[in-house]
């Protein structure tokens, strides 16, 4: 990247202006019309048409909890390194992955945008952070791993009210150039994303990457906890980034997949404890009330 392009295009937009450029040069030969209809994308890329795809939609209700999913270890993600140095193991990924890149996909003036779903709900935006194998040095090397490529999702919403001095997205002015500080040296990972106590729960699934050529290497990881975002910067995001025709970059993502038999994990029932928490409390207080009556008639 040389230093006039990266400084005068805003950098989240430039990572999509490379790759629709890329793929118009190199694949489409000027004739990239299959390529904005994803329906299509399998005519020129066979793996998309594949039973292993991605983005899905999750439903919780048919989730499976996975005991062995403990948290993720992230290695060098407090210091103020590029985040190429990043490392990621744990949460019974096969292996140690390192930091690759990092993206958004985003809807159009605010609106859903998100690339997974829950229960059919698609957020404003998902942030997706990409981490390759060890020893590989390339995407391109890791694609021909089953489970070469660790991807990491976060899903935004918009809060009602933000904590007034806690660090959030919405106190940066510029979005696109904070979600993706990995081009400058003081970049932190806890700049983004929450902390480690707090990504304890997460879905994992095998899947896909989410563009031409939809490699189906992917050990997926959609966290249970989400990223604020403001309104303001939502539209800011669709309004300001562009491709190089002009046209503004909306609706930057790939419809759900069929799920073709696959098994969603997640690492633990975090919601459901409180409910189930409520349900014993009011056996026990039915059958404390129950006794008491009992014990008291015995009296009259």
């Amino acid at each position: 990247i040389n230093y006039s392009l990266k400084n005068s295009f805003p950098s989240l937009c430039w990572w999509w202006w490379w790759w629709w450029w890329g793929w118009w040069r190199l694949v489409c030969h000027g004739n990239c019309l299959l390529l904005l209809d994803p329906g299509h994308w399998a005519m020129l890329f066979p793996n998309c048409g594949g039973l292993r795809q991605s983005p899905i939609n999750i439903v919780t209700s048919q989730v499976h909890v996975n005991t062995a999913l403990h948290p993720l270890d992230f290695k060098g993600h407090e210091s103020k390194i590029n985040i190429t140095s990043v490392r990621l193991t744990g949460g019974a990924l096969p292996g140690n992955y390192r930091a690759l890149q990092f993206h958004l996909h985003w809807g159009a003036d605010g609106g859903p945008g998100s690339e997974h779903t829950i229960d059919g709900e698609r957020f404003p935006m998902e942030l997706h952070m990409v981490h390759i194998k060890e020893p590989y040095s390339s995407l391109a090397e890791a694609e021909h791993d089953m489970a070469g490529i660790a991807l990491l999702s976060f899903l935004f919403e918009v809060p009602q009210r933000f904590v007034k001095g806690k660090p959030q997205l919405a106190s940066w002015s510029q979005p696109y150039n904070y979600l993706y500080y990995y081009y400058y040296s003081d970049f932190r990972l806890t700049d983004i994303i929450p902390p480690a106590k707090d990504l304890h729960s997460y879905y994992r699934y095998v899947g896909s990457m989410t563009t031409p050529g939809c490699e189906q290497a992917v050990a997926w990881t959609v966290f249970h906890k989400t990223l604020p975002v403001s309104s303001k910067q939502l539209v800011a995001i669709s309004q300001q980034c562009r491709f190089w025709n002009g046209k503004p970059m909306m609706n930057i993502f790939r419809p759900v997949q069929p799920l073709d038999g696959r098994v969603v994990y997640w690492s633990r029932a975090r919601a459901v404890l409180p409910n189930m928490l409520g349900a014993c409390l009011c056996v026990l207080c039915q059958f404390w009330l129950s006794a008491w009556g009992t014990w008291g008639d015995s009296f009259v």
